[in-house]
């Protein structure tokens, strides 16, 4: 692997760890056994790492929520977004835990942000479409934007929510599977019998993971 990819990821996962304000670019260098200016080589500062993992998170958050293509089973595609916002929140963590704080240092990375979110939230509306189609959902077309944006407000704000409501809260996966579950409750109401039995499948599936 590159240094460069070396010093990324490392960055990650002492903030995932530790949160990201605590972590200083000396700790990022000490982590993968290179010098600070080995590491000012290929980043400037702390900011600029930070905006090198929003592009690794970007990329995957529209890769796994771009409407899929071809024949699946609906259970396969309920499961697949859901994994995929699981997945998302805990490799990123740090991001959704402290993300007014991040995006407000950051102008550049604040604008790379709404763009990015933009598109997300017209995949989402697409999603929705698709599984009303599928006769998995009931909703209507002038509701479709609204129940997106719920969704992504669950979604982006949830581990920061988490972490407000109590000052010892530790970003763990069964908070994060606790958050899955809560967008599937908003997702219920809204489902169709055969859509309901499905949720409560995959609601049964989640609640298992951290029984």
């Amino acid at each position: 692997m590159k240094t460069k990819d070396r010093i990324v990821y490392a960055a990650l996962e002492l903030f995932n760890d530790n949160g990201e304000r605590s972590i200083t670019t000396n700790h990022i260098a000490a982590h993968i056994d290179i010098s600070p200016g080995n590491l000012y080589y290929h980043f400037r500062n702390k900011q600029e790492i930070v905006r090198e993992i929003f592009k690794l998170y970007s990329a995957e958050l529209i890769e796994r929520f771009t409407p899929l293509q071809g024949q699946y089973e609906s259970l396969t595609l309920l499961k697949h977004y859901l994994d995929s916002i699981f997945t998302l929140m805990w490799r990123y963590r740090f991001f959704y835990a402290n993300l007014p704080d991040i995006l407000q240092r950051d102008d550049q990375l604040h604008a790379e942000y709404i763009a990015v979110q933009d598109k997300l939230q017209a995949n989402l509306i697409n999603i929705i479409r698709a599984f009303v189609e599928m006769d998995l959902l009931d909703i209507a077309e002038q509701d479709m934007q609204k129940t997106a944006t719920t969704l992504h407000i669950v979604a982006s704000s949830w581990l920061a929510y988490r972490s407000a409501m109590s000052p010892k809260t530790r970003i763990t996966e069964s908070v994060i599977h606790q958050g899955v579950l809560q967008i599937i409750s908003i997702v219920k109401p809204t489902a169709t019998a055969t859509g309901y039995e499905q949720l409560q499948l995959l609601e049964e599936g989640v609640r298992a993971m951290h029984a």
